[in-house]
């Protein structure tokens, strides 16, 4: 394979950084005119409404993990391992991480968001292990 083929996930996971930064452009423009918070508040978020604090650590939730899976990817392209296998856990990363970061946007679900969590974080595991795996085992 060793293509371009492993950055699209990589653009899928940035795309959803953007959407999730206007989503909280959205609903804290909505929190204002509803009257629920003014826009000076905003300078230090201390009493910031759950409807946009939820969109806000979700957007936190994509600075952290996820850039294990943005290492974890451009190192595969690097070592050669970007091939099938790889390939389809990084695209389950990204489709567990829309899922995660939906969940945590709208009901917040804790039933639900940390399954979705823990499935992400297995699946980066598993971008790890074939990382490491093909390093140690093809040179």
């Amino acid at each position: 394979m060793t293509g371009f083929e492993i950055f699209w996930p990589i653009v899928g996971q940035v795309v959803l950084v953007f959407i999730l930064y206007g989503l909280l452009g959205y609903r804290r423009r909505r929190m204002v005119r509803q009257g629920k918070i003014r826009i000076s508040e905003y300078r230090e978020n201390r009493d910031e409404p759950p409807e946009s604090l939820f969109v806000k650590n979700s957007i936190a939730n994509q600075f952290e993990l996820p850039v294990l899976f943005y290492v974890c990817c451009v190192l595969l392209y690097i070592t050669e391992a970007d091939n099938l296998p790889s390939l389809v856990l990084a695209w389950l990363f990204v489709v567990l991480r829309y899922a995660h970061a939906y969940v945590h946007v709208t009901s917040n679900n804790m039933r639900i968001r940390s399954p979705l969590f823990a499935l992400g974080c297995a699946a980066l595991l598993g971008m790890w292990a074939w990382l490491i795996g093909w390093m140690a085992f093809s040179g």
